[in-house]
């Protein structure tokens, strides 16, 4: 396996999630290097137009590689919650319209509080959703899913995560997403879940 043959794009910019991927695939893919968007030069990142996660990650991954010819990983992912029927789903990072950089992740919890706040225990169900998809330059593409079940808490809890972690407790667990230490997150989160299934695809396409 050459240097080169080791680096992989995640086409993000969010620097959590970045964290979360390269946490998950080091011990997973072997001598990986998983960089993010703000590594490599800028390109015009595609709309998110598809109604499906998996349509947005592959958009996503494709226009990645297209710009930088690396090995390009994607995720779209986002809470279903079933009193809202499946939503927010894959409008989850812009379910208040107003974007991450300007305070999404805080208007987008006060409004799922807000379209919750009369809703029983029983009925706060939630999963979230990861799906990757992961393209190579010799025209693999692959696509993965995994799932997190919990439910909807009735505030925010803790500090870590992003997103509306601070308002998920996963099921089995008693505090939320966001209360977790990083290793426990990284063993039964969604993208924790698609990780580890799609690290045989990657560490195969590396070497």
């Amino acid at each position: 396996m050459s240097a080169s043959g080791t680096r992989v794009v995640l086409a993000s910019n969010n620097a959590k999630k970045l964290g979360e991927l390269q946490r998950i695939l080091a011990p997973l893919v072997p001598g990986i290097e998983v960089v993010g968007l703000s590594d490599v030069a800028r390109y015009d990142e595609p709309a998110e137009t598809e109604p499906t996660f998996e349509g947005n990650a592959l958009i996503k991954a494709r226009a990645c590689l297209e710009a930088t010819g690396l090995p390009s990983l994607a995720d779209d992912s986002g809470l279903c919650v079933d009193a809202l029927n499946g939503m927010p789903g894959v409008l989850s990072a812009r379910w208040s319209g107003v974007p991450r950089s300007e305070g999404g992740d805080a208007a987008n919890n006060a409004l799922l509080l807000s379209q919750l706040s009369d809703v029983p225990d029983e009925r706060r169900t939630a999963r979230f959703v990861c799906v990757i998809a992961f393209c190579t330059p010799d025209g693999q593409e692959v696509l993965v899913e995994g799932e997190m079940p919990g439910r909807i808490l009735h505030a925010e809890q803790g500090e870590g995560g992003f997103g509306y972690d601070p308002l998920f407790a996963a099921e089995g667990h008693d505090v939320s997403t966001a209360e977790l230490d990083p290793g426990e997150k990284d063993r039964i989160s969604h993208r924790g879940h698609a990780l580890v299934a799609i690290a045989p695809q990657v560490a195969a396409a590396l070497s």
